[in-house]
């Protein structure tokens, strides 16, 4: 019974997941200053709508989540806060790199790599973000930020980024408020939502999870997909964890380049 729980809380989990087209909701957040989280990416579909959130790592590399995937992406937009106005970059994605482990978000490895097919031109408006080192480890309670495009609660999505404070929540206590529902998987974060009426929602997806100016985990999932605010914390992956397998996809392509 307990396993047909978890795939009827996970079909709920995907099926949110799934309507990532059509945004979500940055949780009583405000509008993110102008000059601020550069490179942040709106990662959008053929249609131009957007689907995910990412961050540009590289001038030719964008992190997203892997279950991003599902709404086939097909370029970024780089290069300014609200998706209607100003000058973007708009770059088609020229590769899709899934984690070789991923399968769904109950078992983890939620994360992606997007080869632009051009550099995005560095500058003013936009910027690469570092990365944590292998060895990176969150103390319970820091205040992070995450940021991201979408609905308000409204139903009509704003153009422009929302970001929200969030507290790092201890990994135990995380795993203990998912038990009844699914085992967490590996490498983990766990970031706002329990207890605090502030965190992700659907669309926010593939975004990151930002401490002291380093991008530390990527939007994976949350429990409730009506978002009238999940009563586990939000879960994200742990850039960190993951930080050799992105170095060695870069090195790859640095050498064949």
């Amino acid at each position: 019974i307990m396993h047909g729980l978890q795939k009827f809380l996970l079909f709920s989990v995907l099926t949110c997941l799934g309507e990532i087209g059509h945004g979500g909701k940055i949780i009583n957040g405000e509008k993110a200053p102008e000059n601020s989280m550069k490179y942040m990416a709106s990662v959008q579909n053929k249609k131009g709508r957007h689907v995910c959130g990412g961050f540009l790592i590289t001038e030719d590399y964008v992190v997203t989540a892997a279950h991003c995937n599902e709404a086939i992406p097909t370029h970024v937009v780089l290069g300014n806060h609200n998706l209607k106005k100003g000058n973007h970059e708009k770059i088609d994605i020229e590769k899709k790199i899934k984690h070789e482990s991923y399968r769904d978000v109950e078992h983890g490895n939620d994360i992606m790599l997007l080869k632009l097919s051009t550099k995005a031109q560095l500058g003013s408006n936009i910027q690469i973000i570092q990365l944590p080192h292998a060895d990176m480890n969150l103390e319970e309670n820091e205040v992070c930020q995450v940021a991201g495009w979408g609905s308000t609660g409204n139903l009509i999505s704003p153009d422009e980024l929302r970001v929200v404070d969030v507290s790092v929540i201890n990994p135990q206590s995380c795993k203990e408020q998912w038990s009844p529902w699914l085992h967490l998987p590996d490498n983990a974060i766990c970031a706002g939502g329990y207890g605090t009426k502030k965190g992700f929602c659907q669309g926010d997806s593939g975004g990151p999870l930002v401490c002291k100016g380093i991008a530390v985990g990527i939007v994976s999932f949350n429990k409730n997909f009506k978002c009238k605010y999940p009563d586990v914390p939000n879960v994200y992956m742990d850039i960190s964890k993951y930080r050799e397998w992105i170095d060695k996809i870069l090195r790859t392509a640095r050498h064949f380049n």
